[in-house]
């Protein structure tokens, strides 16, 4: 809510709530003033791999987590703060003026929110073609902005700006896209059907300052926004519009008064939604603008959502309904041919290992546990890989649990890494021992001394009336072992290995066309060696 105009912000998930600061709003043509809720000049206005497997150290490039919004949960919008057009004025003249921030930086921390948060719903791979329709004040500027980092993001950006502020803050991110070679387009250069050419349309046109009617050329640009709807129950084609902060023609407060408005599918906030944004209907509704300083969220009671990690944007609002067999990767991956692979399994492993680890993929380790008991019933969970070499695949656990009850009666199993970023998953079965006391004794001891006396409070698997009894137990050990003392490994406790009989390796393609190479071993002159086979995906 940082310009003057109106600006749009989008919020990705979010996993609590807690006060957060919002952003400035600005105007081009009263950039001499601390706030950016000025009047549009348009408007008639009107008021490695090793023991043990170390952790990755790289962040993931492949990673889908952008892409994807599995691993984020949406804020209930009746726990969020709303702003009036007053506030969010207010908020800007806070930020532009005793809290020093300018307005090139509030529209360049916009913009990149804006972009993140499109990267975030919708993936380059299936909505590549972005039209950015950009106003004359802030909200145009966040437009820009967006549509350059968009381009580094992967996407192919077209930018319509038909009222060019004559600022140098504008000319300069002008000059920005036209060095990448993002193509500018005339109103006249745009087809009346805006579903044909593109797969995403920017809605950066107007922000919460806005009054009046709009005026030409951007009446008929919304108008052919709207008209999108139309065209696609006709065609059956669906490019989403995104709009910036605020759709642009709504009124900040009331929303869309007439119902005849612009209908995103995506809203991102910035600094804070406005109340219009409680008439928002769409699927996605993301927030951004992540420099809200604790003084402002206090003085304005600020009720915001946490931005998870690094994000500049976080998702708000309830989470769409979703047609779970609607729900499809189209993977695009490079070819995994039988001349490229290891003749040895476990070589092939390690490279595919190292490649998890390099792309910064969570817990690369992590991998499906699969045990069957005398009676035949199968059980999964996720475990740890701590170790592997040619004898096989090592982790750790509790051999009272169930996995060991069951791997007691029946010494076979299946492990499953899956590396979502890489479109990769490999399946490894084989036969189960436990490791010697010693391998045992000398990993429990690697292990932070909190993991080793929870490995004592623990009696995994079995029914335990609270965990007050857990952390009791754990605070009563911690202060016997405060001393520093050696902490004796539980009898119960060790690890087992799998010794490989046979492995899968998996790598998704399109259109179902997914890539398996099986290693079985087979003897061959009284040695053994592994055959490699195609199976049909």
């Amino acid at each position: 809510m940082w310009r003057s105009l109106v600006r749009k912000t989008r919020t990705m998930t979010c996993l609590f709530l807690t006060p957060q600061p919002l952003p400035p709003i600005f105007n081009p043509s009263n950039v001499h003033k601390p706030s950016r809720s000025l009047h549009n000049p348009l408007a008639t206005l009107s008021p490695g791999f090793c023991f043990p497997i170390p952790s990755p150290a790289i962040r993931a490039f492949c990673s889908k987590g952008s892409g994807g919004m599995g691993d984020k949960v949406a804020q209930n919008p009746d726990s969020i703060s709303y702003l009036t057009q007053r506030e969010a004025a207010e908020i800007d003249e806070t930020l532009m003026g005793p809290l020093g921030f300018s307005v090139d930086q509030l529209m360049e921390l916009a913009g990149l929110s804006v972009a993140t948060s499109i990267a975030e719903a919708y993936k380059a791979s299936e909505y590549n073609r972005v039209l950015a329709i950009c106003g004359p004040g802030n909200n145009g500027g966040d437009g820009l902005v967006a549509a350059r980092h968009l381009h580094h993001f992967g996407y192919k950006p077209f930018v319509c700006y038909p009222k060019r502020t004559p600022k140098p803050l504008y000319s300069g991110l002008v000059t920005q896209l036209e060095s990448l070679s993002v193509p500018f387009l005339s109103v006249e250069d745009l087809p009346l059907d805006l579903s044909k050419d593109f797969d995403i349309l920017v809605d950066a046109m107007f922000g919460f300052s806005f009054h009046g009617t709009p005026r030409p050329p951007f009446d008929d640009l919304i108008q052919r926004l709207v008209s999108l709807r139309d065209y696609d129950q006709v065609r059956q084609k669906f490019p989403v519009i995104v709009s910036i902060d605020i759709p642009s023609g709504w009124h900040v407060e009331e929303g869309d008064i007439d119902g005849e408005g612009i209908k995103p599918d995506m809203l991102v906030s910035l600094t804070a939604p406005k109340l219009c944004a409680k008439k928002f209907c769409g699927p996605l509704h993301f927030l951004g603008g992540r420099f809200v300083p604790p003084s402002v969220a206090e003085k304005y009671k600020l009720r915001l959502p946490p931005y998870p990690g690094t994000s500049m944007c976080v998702r708000i609002g309830k989470p769409p309904k979703i047609d779970i067999s609607a729900l499809r990767e189209n993977y695009i991956s490079p070819e995994f041919l039988e001349e490229q692979v290891e003749a040895d399994p476990i070589d092939q492993f390690r490279k595919w290992f190292d490649d998890a680890v390099a792309a910064g993929l969570r817990e690369p380790n992590a991998m499906a546990l699969s045990t069957a008991g005398k009676d035949g019933k199968p059980s999964s969970r996720m475990v740890l890989l701590k170790g592997v070499d040619r004898d096989g695949f090592v982790w750790y656990t509790n051999y009272e649990s169930r996995k060991g009850h069951e791997l007691s009666d029946n010494p076979h199993a299946s492990l499953l890494f899956y590396w979502d970023g890489l479109n990769r998953q490999v399946r490894i079965e084989g036969s189960v021992e436990k490791v010697s006391d010693e391998e045992s004794e000398q990993y429990f001891h690697s292990r932070p001394r909190g993991s080793q006396i929870g490995a004592i409070v623990s009696k995994q698997s079995t029914v335990v009336p609270g965990r007050h009894v857990l952390h009791q137990q754990y605070k009563e050990l911690e202060e016997k072992f405060s001393d520093g003392s050696w902490i004796p490994k539980p009898k119960h406790w060790g690890g087992y290995r799998l010794t490989p009989e046979l492995f899968e390796f998996w790598q998704g393609q399109k259109s179902r066309l997914h890539d398996r190479l099986q290693y079985s071993p087979r003897e061959i002159n009284g040695g053994r060696v592994w055959e490699i086979e195609r199976l049909a995906p």
